[in-house]
């Protein structure tokens, strides 16, 4: 996609110019799928249209808390991070567009994580987001995280809170997921830290800004459509009526991540890291310590500098997000640059090669391929559609040329052969009465808002994970299992017969080709889905996989093509015996020669000039 065509995005509010939407004014939401409506997805918390004073544009924040370091400041690095940019995401719009013609206004369990600001400001409806303007476009802003209020109001929360949460309108939400917020209606803003004789603007110390309970509103995430009923399965509820209740443990579990972190050791830590996702601090805790960590700074271009200043760029697992908003967006309306994008990638990246550690072992015939979870949740988390992880095998002989491969990767085609190796993931399904009620077919699926069953959950759990709490917790291994205390995986894979070493891989992706091909296919209301693969398909480059670790390993084994049979680093006998009887059984010991598959004279004569030629 080039740049000319963000000559008609000049500003946010006319987004849908970009193929986000139908026309102007048309609603595009689907009148096939469930017959719901926001009822269903009611949540507790502040309502639209609730505030008195309506979240402020970010750019405001700028002038005291950007434009002096674009390292360590707030505001530059939180602008150029997903959570900044996070309702301009293509991807996210074309799952609105099938979340909204799966189940009608779907769209707003989606829409107020991304644009909270819209959604609390009345914007949101319809659901498909042809009502959002300006700074509703600025993503999860900076006015909306610092006027969060502790639903539970835990001690040292500011006084004033009890009074905000006495006067909601709906029941306090008390246990925090799905976006079930509460803003302070005013413009009084709130950190982790006592400003004392402070002026600018109004202030409220709140240790809520340093829990991991403020990152479980949006990274717990339920499906209020789905009850969960006394055998444990999940039926769809009453519709048109909101949920009979809004805890999460009621409801089906889309995503689980802060849930996965409150059933690890670290949610009762600190733990000491190592200083392994940066930072000044190596002991670990909560979710800021690892996503936002301190470092040496000013948080306002007249404050002091400090040694626990947290870093706003709020780093997962996207690495192309930013790239896409650049080709949709002028950077003037974004306030994007090569830099900050660049700085926010390279974060990135490290926080995924932060995340596991990778140990191999051989022994006899066997690879057996460890990978350590050193997260505070599974690894992979967050969103289940397209988001995975995966171990490539390349084994080589003693010359280094590669001789046999395992979950190899298609960079061209984007396409990985996922049936001879591990892939970490998560694959949800309707059941056969829902998939039958909304018109799509039974078994693993990306409609996300339709699904209430998960099929496989193979992901690597935290340290201190057990079965029983996970189970409690809704993130329990599925089809796979995973011992109490297990934080690691392993994988055996054979050896072939004339590997002298290995090398593997550990790598993740988050967005797949199937997913991205299926958000293309499955929209039927507008041109996001489009939007998203032709940005996929061409300047993303098709969202190549990161490179999360890589470790090699040589074989106490055959020291040629020709020693197939132990003693290995001999050629005697047995490997003249063992040759003999995998050429006549046709087994691939012996097919040591091109053209592979076939048995004949080549892999004779191969043989025979390795057995001749001895061990180097």
């Amino acid at each position: 996609m080039s740049k000319t065509r963000r000559a008609f995005v000049a500003r946010a509010e006319v987004l849908w110019a970009a193929g986000f939407a139908v026309a102007a004014g048309a609603a595009a939401i689907s009148i096939a799928g469930l017959p719901t409506n926001l009822d269903d997805f009611f949540g507790p918390g502040t309502q639209p249209n609730q505030l008195n004073i309506e979240l402020i544009d970010s750019n405001e924040c700028a002038l005291c808390h950007g434009d002096f370091d674009p390292v360590t400041e707030p505001y530059r690095p939180w602008n150029a991070s997903v959570m900044g940019q996070a309702a301009r995401d293509p991807l996210f719009w074309a799952a609105v567009a099938v979340a909204n013609q799966d189940a009608q206004g779907g769209g707003d369990t989606c829409i107020r994580c991304h644009t909270p600001g819209g959604w609390l400001g009345g914007r949101s409806t319809p659901t498909d987001g042809s009502q959002l303007q300006g700074i509703d476009f600025q993503g999860v802003s900076c006015n909306f995280c610092h006027r969060m209020v502790d639903p539970n109001n835990n001690p040292g929360a500011p006084a004033d809170d009890a009074a905000i949460l006495a006067g909601l309108t709906t029941d306090i939400p008390t246990d925090p997921h799905s976006a079930h917020f509460v803003v302070d209606p005013d413009d009084n803003r709130r950190g982790p830290r006592e400003l004392v004789d402070f002026f600018v603007h109004e202030w409220r110390e709140s240790p809520f800004h340093k829990s991991s309970e403020m990152c479980a509103t949006c990274h717990d995430l339920s499906n209020p459509l789905f009850e969960k009923q006394p055998d444990g399965t999940y039926a769809l509820g009453a519709l048109r009526t909101p949920p009979t209740s809004n805890s999460a443990a009621s409801q089906f579990p889309e995503q689980r991540t802060y849930s996965e972190w409150l059933g690890s050791d670290f949610a009762d830590g600190p733990i000491d890291m190592g200083g392994r996702f940066g930072g000044n601090d190596p002991l670990v805790s909560s979710c800021q310590d690892c996503h936002m960590p301190a470092t040496d700074g000013l948080s306002c271009i007249f404050g002091e500098e400090r040694s626990d200043l947290a870093t706003h760029q709020m780093v997962g697992g996207n690495t192309w997000l930013l790239n896409a908003v650049r080709e949709l967006f002028d950077d003037l309306e974004t306030g994007l640059d090569q830099d900050s994008v660049d700085r926010n990638i390279a974060a990135t990246v490290n926080m995924l090669q932060s995340a596991a550690d990778l140990d191999l072992t051989a022994d006899g015939s066997t690879l057996s391929v460890k990978v350590t979870n050193q997260t505070g949740h599974k690894l992979p988390t967050g969103y289940p559609e397209g988001r995975r992880m995966w171990v490539n095998v390349q084994y080589f002989d003693a010359g280094g040329a590669l001789i046999d491969e395992r979950g190899a990767y298609d960079e061209t085609e984007a396409t990985l052969e996922t049936a001879d190796t591990k892939v970490y993931e998560m694959k949800l399904s309707a059941s056969p009465d829902v998939a039958a009620q909304a018109g799509i077919p039974t078994g693993p699926t990306f409609h996300l808002v339709l699904v209430n069953q998960v099929e496989l959950d193979n992901r690597i759990p935290p340290r201190g994970f057990t079965n029983a709490e996970f189970e409690a917790l809704q993130a329990a291994p599925v089809n796979y299992t995973y011992a109490d205390g297990q934080h690691w995986d392993i994988t055996d894979y054979d050896i072939p017969a004339g590997a002298a070493s290995a090398t593997v891989r550990v790598y993740y992706q988050s967005t797949t080709r199937e997913y991205v091909e299926f958000l293309r296919d499955e929209n039927t209301t507008n041109d996001a889905g489009q939007t998203m693969y032709d940005l996929w398909n061409g300047p993303l480059n098709r969202i190549p996989p990161v490179l999360m670790n890589e470790a090699s390993i040589t074989f106490d084994g055959p020291c040629s093509i020709a020693d197939i049979a132990e003693p290995f680093g001999v050629l005697d006998l047995s490997d003249l015996q063992g040759f003999i009887a995998a050429f006549l059984s046709q087994q691939p010991a012996a097919d040591v020669a091109a053209p592979f598959g076939v048995w004949d004279l080549s892999d004779l004569q191969t043989f025979v000039g390795s057995f001749l030629s001895g061990c180097p």
